[in-house]
């Protein structure tokens, strides 16, 4: 049995979270089992699965299984030899979405190295099906780096998704230690190319980012991350406080204070940055279809 984490002193009361609608979040939970689905929301235990299911009525789906490849320190998400690839998966998603009346999904998933395309003909196919299904419901896509190749990176993009998401989740001198299978620069280049694509084919499209805080890093190096973020024309950022799954995942080094994560909302929007979501229990999909219409259909 794991021991419990141990973490620099009790938990702040800005990181208590309220669990509403408990029936709400039962019936969300029951439509996953029933259409065989995985959500990120329970993979990696995110603090806000209850407001998301309970309140929101929305969840990120996660394709591909839920066995990664990689080996980041920080995630809960079973690691080892995946399963083979679910062809329904796609379809079972799209009618999820229908099924809750979504306005804005959200699909991300593990990273599948052992895939040639790294899964990005699945998740081209979920956009394309939750169009078909859901034809107003808007759409972000949480990619991995696909080893960084460019062409699996279009086969995404050209499905025409409304966000494209892609985390670089920590500043580049943790990278070594919180995400050894990846490489800091090749992200960005991602990001990069993904806005280009978005500046000469589709200027609708949002390109988006991610880090959490609290493993080490200092202010100085989150602002030189955000500033790499505008020099590859990311349009929003999220940071959120980093919250060990257990005591076999990277300690904690800080609870950062909501003053700090102000801070950089501020910083990030001086910076030229169309929407700063920064706060202790922000995650990447948290409020994702701000600016979309929230909710679920009518409401």
């Amino acid at each position: 049995m794991a021991r419990p984490p141990v973490l620099p002193g009790p938990r702040p009361a800005w990181l208590k979270i309220r669990v509403p609608a408990p029936e709400v979040v039962a019936e969300v939970e029951g439509l996953m089992r029933e259409q065989r689905l995985v959500t990120v929301c329970e993979e990696a235990r995110c603090p806000n699965l209850h407001e998301c299911w309970g309140v929101h009525r929305t969840a990120t789906f996660m394709l591909l299984g839920d066995i990664c490849t990689r080996h980041c320190g920080f995630c809960n998400v079973g690691k080892g030899r995946p399963g083979a690839l679910d062809p329904g998966e796609p379809q079972r998603v799209a009618e999820a979405v229908a099924r809750l009346g979504l306005r804005f999904a959200v699909v991300t998933s593990v990273n599948r190295d052992d895939l040639p395309d790294g899964g990005a003909d699945h998740f081209a196919k979920t956009i394309q099906w939750i169009r078909s299904l859901s034809p107003h419901c808007g759409v972000e896509v949480l990619i991995p780096d696909f080893r960084g190749r460019e062409a699996d990176l279009l086969t995404v993009l050209e499905a025409r998704p409304d966000v494209l998401n892609h985390n670089v989740e920590t500043v580049a001198h943790l990278y070594r230690r919180v995400r050894p299978d990846a490489d800091y620069a090749q992200s960005l280049e991602l990001l990069r190319r993904a806005a280009q694509w978005r500046d000469q084919h589709a200027p609708g499209l949002k390109v988006k980012s991610g880090i959490m805080v609290g493993l080490g890093e200092t202010p100085e190096q989150v602002l030189e991350l955000m500033g790499h973020w505008r020099e590859s024309r990311v349009d929003i950022a999220t940071i959120g406080q980093y919250l060990p799954p257990s005591a076999l995942h990277l300690p904690l080094d800080r609870y950062v204070e909501p003053a700090e994560f102000d801070s950089y909302r501020l910083r990030g929007l001086e910076m030229g940055f169309l929407r700063v979501e920064s706060a202790p229990l922000v995650r990447s999909s948290y409020h994702a279809g701000d600016g979309f219409g929230k909710g679920i259909g009518g409401s």
